[in-house]
């Protein structure tokens, strides 16, 4: 599938999107000379606990660059406003809704999509989490162009990238500069008809699902390895949480948040202890008790509290070793 030959070099591009991995996509785009004209993103909505009005990431750094930006509740609502601007192109990031074919048809090249995972493998919401609970040993960025379908449409260009114990965070930083500087490479010669895209092949698709907050609470029936990848996937949200008994606190039950954490191979076989466990290991960290192995915890955060290191916890609350997480 080749693409119609433009009029002009220089597309007039809407971008969509909203949370950091699409502001950094975003950022890309204007150091490198592809700012678009208008940004669309998500409304500003109520964030923590004191509910304070926050704009999304993309509405931040779109003010910055002084670009017309619009927060349509449902990009449908917007579908004039998009096709009187009369844009060349669309380019599309971390979107959380998705687009009819009323405005994929409105762009005279068609609707350009980041994905962060080597398509057709985990399309859907949550493709970094995946790639890390897995034990994926690589990754990547696919540009694709956009159908009515979810992350289906036909891949232009793809990259790969080595997972190296990142969290979702670091994971999805690497992979929206990676993803962009492949677009930036891609755009001109999409626009010049000169690059073709292929289909996806179905065989091989993988899907992800909405990550949950109670997705994030930890089976210590799991073995250590599982555990560890759990807390990088879901590092900042939702966390890998646990709970446990804490005497002398009012409501008698606190979650622990792990922060950070690493394996420590069980020399002896099996069986193994009761997993939940608490212990503390030779270098004076905690270590618990899993389905295999233990989990060393190296920084957590008990809840209502900062965030601090194993050794310092464990001066506070001395009585935590012996106890059982569940």
């Amino acid at each position: 599938m080749k693409n119609p030959k433009p009029k002009n070099v220089n597309p007039r591009i809407i971008f969509m999107g909203t949370p950091e991995f699409a502001a950094v996509v975003l950022e890309k785009l204007y150091q490198e000379n592809f700012g678009p004209q208008l940004v669309i993103t998500s409304p500003d909505k109520p964030v923590g606990r004191k509910g304070t009005i926050t704009a999304p990431p993309v509405k931040d750094l779109a003010q910055k660059y002084k670009t017309k930006i619009l927060q349509p509740e449902k990009i449908s609502d917007i579908k004039d406003k998009i096709s009187a601007f009369n844009p060349d192109l669309i380019i599309v990031a971390a979107c959380k809704q998705i687009l009819p074919k009323e405005i994929l048809s409105i762009p005279k090249f068609g609707c350009l999509n980041i994905h962060p995972s080597l398509l057709p493998k985990y399309r859907g919401p949550s493709p970094i989490q995946y790639a890390i609970l897995k034990g994926e040993k690589e990754t990547g960025a696919s540009i694709i162009l956009m159908d009515e379908k979810i992350d289906h449409g036909p891949v232009i260009a793809s990259i790969k990238l080595q997972i190296q114990n990142e969290t979702c965070e670091q994971l999805s930083i690497k992979l929206a500069k990676l993803g962009t500087e492949l677009l930036i490479d891609v755009i001109p010669k999409w626009i010049k008809g000169s690059i073709e895209c292929r289909p996806q092949d179905e065989s091989k698709v993988t899907h992800t699902k909405i990550i949950k907050k109670e997705d994030g609470k930890i089976d210590w029936k799991n073995s250590a390895q599982e555990i560890e990848r759990k807390v990088r996937a879901f590092y900042p949200w939702p966390g890998a949480f646990a709970f446990f008994e804490e005497e002398n606190s009012p409501k008698g039950i606190k979650m622990l948040k792990i922060l950070e954490a690493e394996v420590l191979k069980q020399t002896e076989k099996g069986p193994f202890g009761v997993p939940g466990k608490v212990y503390i290991a030779s270098n004076e960290k905690i270590a618990v008790q899993a389905g295999k192995d233990f989990l060393i915890i190296k920084k957590l955060q008990l809840q209502g509290k900062s965030p601090t290191t194993s050794e310092d916890f464990l001066r506070g609350h001395v009585d935590f070793i012996g106890k059982i997480l569940k």
